[in-house]
């Protein structure tokens, strides 16, 4: 956890961010004792759309036929 001044934090704004968007918890506190974190907004993942890899896959016809390693174990 970092506390820094306003006025200190003023100057070093860029290096704050940083710090804060690789999991710091940053304090910038003022004159009159309150106090305020910078906290990183993350982008949501995006959801993949019903339907989006149509096309990609291909099954082969002979899917559900026996393997030929398993002819032993048939019945």
């Amino acid at each position: 956890m970092l506390r820094i001044d306003l006025k200190d934090a003023e100057n070093k704004l860029a290096e704050l961010i940083s710090l804060a968007s690789g999991g710091e918890e940053v304090i910038i506190t003022l004159e009159n004792g309150s106090a305020f974190t910078i906290t990183p907004i993350y982008k949501e993942a995006p959801y993949p759309k019903f339907g989006s890899a149509k096309g990609l896959i291909e099954v082969p016809d002979n899917f559900d036929d026996p393997l030929e390693d398993f002819e032993e174990y048939m019945p």
